[in-house]
């Protein structure tokens, strides 16, 4: 069994030194008095050593518990060599695409080529190849044949099912089978990784069925487990027991025949995602693809411990005056928890981080500010971030915790928010004031988006956050206006927003300050149609605001509503059909209709008014989208 805290290993630290970056060739081993690894990392970013970056944090804990780990960025995936720089680790390599779904990274909503690669050097892109950790894992493989392999990182945690793939537009297996890995962790990894570890070093055989956190590959199925047969439509009744210790989900040959199934599966896999759930087994072929419980969360004094770790908080020197985009947006940002109770249907938090909110002492976000202050360069005296999934969830959680398994809720906050929830913000009031009070410190700011029903539980809050931590732009996603569409979206009434814009800017004004929310909008979803768009835009021309952040809905695995996307049915009452905008013509329709501003819009847009007999907003008035005639580049006339 794992133990009971990540403290609790007997490390032996006699054979190792903290290492300024984690070596990437065998020059910087030497430079160590390293002959091997332990472990290795292969990764699709750049090196960075901050706790912005998930490499970074399982190479620094793991380098705590007295592991040797190396780590090589984006190898040349043509080139086995690239592979075998740091030679055969002694124990495992660890395989990740890197902070973000390689897929993702490439490409757009639209499936247009990304022209920046925010994890690589200078931007670049082609550094990483498509599905990375499938082939990194394979050339692992051919550089090491008997090397044990474990798959990490958000590209294989959310696709540790049989998942829909956007971009062959397919239902493919889960990524442990293509990779050919031994193992899969999914989630926060510290708990399994360093068990394992510690483990292999020791030359013990795991017990696979009580690890959380890990997906992996049997032959059989366990004992008094039947395998249903939902081949014929069959209805899966979304209910977790704790006495239940498998549910067998449809298989990967039947989601592929019926794809309604898929929204089924993932409704079961987002109900699982809590402490103690049972584990699920699917079958892909003969075989059976296990996924324990997720890990259990990380306790403040172990997020502390992990966040207090010896980062260089610098990308490696390798890159020398190269710039890493993503660095340079969160060099000076500080992560205060993890996990999000929030639910919303298009969102994979819940199932790679939890539901369970996992936060940091105070004393160790004070500690990270000053070791910004030491470690940044031209540190200019503002933490550009206090934030997490959700930036207005710190220390909240269920006042029943032992009642959580039982609980079936989707979210904590929707349809409303639940009377057992804790929404007091007094311990993230009190951090704010406590960073306000160091002398290093001349402003911090909240640059996560918030929960602005959550903050209406607490004015105070809002006053607090408009006076102090706000450089001007506050960013908060409302995704729509129009009731359906945020009930498929799990998103609270647009009356909310209403309501904290309109105390949000009276906090601004009594403060002294001239500060713009930014809504974030979403597009395409499930069940929106074009009407729905028009009553978007309508809203948006009513409080006279020109929106550019707007996002096409882009169908990521293991979300609800990619689950609606491809079969078609809401995503729990799995027999109500909805409909669902595919096709780039469709989507980028959508886009266009929410721009409604830019001039560039107004031919598809004035066509499809006509079209769906809607010409009424044609016109000058203040009611109207558009104007009747474009004139020569896009500029209006009235003649």
């Amino acid at each position: 069994m794992i133990p009971n805290s990540l403290t609790h290993y007997p490390t032996n630290k006699k054979h190792t030194q903290t290492a300024p970056f984690l070596p990437t060739c065998k020059k910087q081993m030497s430079q160590l008095g390293w002959d091997y690894c332990d472990i290795i990392i292969v990764t699709g970013d750049a090196y960075v050593d901050h706790p912005g970056f998930g490499c970074a944090i399982i190479g620094r804990v793991l380098e705590n518990q007295g592991f040797r780990v190396g780590i090589i960025p984006q190898p040349d995936w043509r080139k086995i060599e690239s592979f075998k720089i740091l030679g055969k680790p002694r124990l495992f390599f660890g395989v990740t695409a890197g902070n973000m779904d390689s897929m993702v990274n490439h490409y757009t909503s639209e499936r247009h080529i990304r022209d920046k690669d925010a994890y690589s050097p200078n931007g670049q892109t082609g550094l990483r190849p498509n599905r990375a950790s499938i082939v990194y894992s394979h050339k692992c493989r051919e550089a090491f044949s008997d090397c044990p392999i474990i798959l990490g990182g958000i590209e294989c945690g959310l696709r540790r099912f049989a998942h829909y793939d956007f971009w062959s537009d397919k239902i493919r297996r889960s990524i442990l089978l293509d990779a050919k890995a031994d193992l899969l962790i999914y989630g926060n990894a510290e708990r399994a990784i360093v068990h394992m570890a510690h483990l292999m070093a020791n030359n013990q055989q795991p017990d696979y069925e009580n690890i959380n956190g890990i997906a992996y590959i049997c032959s059989h199925l366990p004992q008094n487990c039947q395998l249903q047969d939902f081949s014929n439509n069959e209805s899966i009744k979304p209910n977790i027991k704790q006495r239940q210790s498998v549910i067998v989900l449809p298989s990967f040959e039947t989601i592929q025949n019926n794809t309604k199934q898929l929204s089924q599966a993932t409704l079961l896999a987002y109900l699982s995602t809590k402490t103690g759930a049972p584990a699920l087994i699917q079958k892909h072929g003969n075989r059976f693809l296990r996924i324990n419980a997720p890990p259990d969360p990380l306790t403040t004094q172990e997020m502390d411990a992990v966040y207090n770790l010896p980062y260089a908080r610098l990308p490696h020197p390798m890159y020398e005056k190269k710039t890493i985009p993503a660095f340079e947006m969160i060099k000076n940002s500080i992560t205060l928890m993890r996990g999000c109770f929030g639910g919303c249907s298009f969102c994979s938090i819940a199932m790679h981080e939890g539901r369970i909110i996992q936060s940091r002492s105070i004393k160790s976000v004070m500690k990270e500010v000053r070791d910004i202050k030491k470690k940044a360069h031209n540190f200019s005296g503002y933490i550009s971030d206090l934030g997490g999934p959700t930036a207005n969830m710190y220390m909240m959680g269920c006042k029943q915790p032992e009642k959580q398994l039982e609980c079936n809720r989707l979210s904590c906050l929707f349809p409303k928010i639940c009377k057992h929830l804790n929404t007091n913000h007094q311990p993230l009031i009190q951090l704010y004031q406590k960073i306000r009070q160091m002398p290093e410190i001349k402003g911090a700011w909240v640059s996560s988006g918030i929960r602005y029903d959550l903050a209406l539980k607490n004015p105070e809050y809002i006053d607090e956050l408009a006076k102090y931590h706000v450089s001007g732009y506050l960013k908060i996603a409302p995704e729509h206006s129009e009731d359906y569409c945020l009930k498929l979206m799990m998103k609270p009434q647009i009356d909310q927003y209403d309501t904290f814009s309109h105390i949000f800017q009276k906090a601004s004004q009594k403060a002294g300050k001239k500060q713009f929310i930014i809504p974030y909008m979403l597009c395409a979803h499930p069940g929106t149609e074009h009407r729905h768009m028009i009553s978007l835009a309508l809203w948006l021309k009513k409080r006279r605001l020109k929106v550019d952040q707007v996002q096409i809905f882009l169908p990521t695995p293991l979300t609800l509503s990619t689950g609606m996307y491809v079969s078609g049915n809401h995503y729990y009452h799995h027999n109500q059909r909805i409909s669902v905008p595919k096709g780039g013509r469709a989507r980028s329709l959508q886009k266009k209709i929410i721009r409604y501003h830019d001039p560039n819009n107004w031919p598809d847009i004035r066509k499809l008014l006509y079209r769906l007999k809607m010409s009424q907003y044609i016109g000058y008035g203040d009611n109207c989208l558009i104007q009747k005639k474009q004139g020569i580049s896009g500029r209006q006339s009235k003649k």
